[in-house]
């Protein structure tokens, strides 16, 4: 027990070495970066005067200087969604996307300055990208079932259901339950959702945003937050109870065409 624990405290030893080292080169990079922008021709400049020079015949380092200056807002900024099958530095790019779109479109007779219009476009393009990918007629094409939406409010990171992310789908016939097994779940879950948030929830399936949701409801975002959180342990504390082997994230895929499927009919 003792050579284990030696051998532990080793490993560990060796883990925390390995860290220190990582973040004395990250260190070393920023400061790096930061001289490198200290000794450079551009420092001082507003970011329209950059723009200016970008779009001159030889505006390269320009560019260059503007894209470091703002590639930790970006990253910032990508901190706060989560992309279906990315990952963060995915998001990342979708960002620099935004942020390239922002310097290619900004006038300087706009009202704004750049740096609000580039936060608006960086935004747009990771919301757009976030989108595309929870749409609901691409559920089917993942891989695995995973309801983790971005919610849009600068005050909370949270995605709905966090029990459902990665729950990969290993064997179709695991997925195979009789009609009248979701019937009886959806009747229970009636029962122990309240009617918002079973609204909320139906809604959220359905493809729509926090805001969507709020909007149609009337309610504000952080209600709309708060109700699916108590939908999650709702949930979880009622699959606990089944005592079967039934994948919550089987389940909400057959809400979401139960629930697909009653629109269909009253249309």
């Amino acid at each position: 027990m003792i050579f284990y624990g030696e051998k532990q405290k080793s490993m560990l030893d060796e883990e925390q070495a390995v860290s220190d080292e990582l973040e004395a080169a990250e260190l070393e990079a920023e400061e790096a970066e930061e001289t490198a922008a200290e000794s450079s021709i551009y420092d001082g400049c507003t970011d329209e005067e950059l723009l200016a020079h970008i779009r001159s015949c030889d505006g390269d380092e320009a560019l260059d200087y503007l894209i470091n200056k703002y590639r930790n807002f970006v990253r910032s900024k990508a901190r706060s969604y989560f992309l279906i099958g990315a990952d963060r530095e995915d998001i990342v790019q979708e960002g620099m996307i935004g942020f390239f779109k922002a310097i290619r479109d900004y006038r300087e007779d706009k009202l704004s300055s750049f740096r609000a219009f580039a936060e608006l476009c960086v935004t747009r393009q990771i919301i757009t990208a976030i989108k595309t990918a929870t749409r609901q007629k691409h559920i089917p094409l993942n891989s695995y079932v995973s309801l983790n939406k971005p919610i849009y409010d600068e005050d909370s990171d949270r995605t709905l259901l966090d029990v459902l992310s990665g729950a990969r789908i290993s064997d179709p016939e695991e997925l195979v339950i009789s009609h009248e097994e979701f019937i009886d779940i959806e009747q229970k879950m009636e029962e122990i959702l309240s009617d918002l948030e079973w609204r909320v929830l139906m809604s959220y399936l359905d493809g729509k945003s926090y805001q969507e949701i709020a909007v149609d409801l009337h309610r504000q975002v952080k209600s709309i937050d708060n109700a699916l959180q108590r939908v999650k342990r709702k949930l979880e504390k009622y699959m606990e109870s089944r005592g079967d082997d039934l994948d919550i994230g089987t389940v909400y895929r057959g809400l979401t065409t139960i629930n697909r499927g009653v629109r269909t009919s009253e249309e």
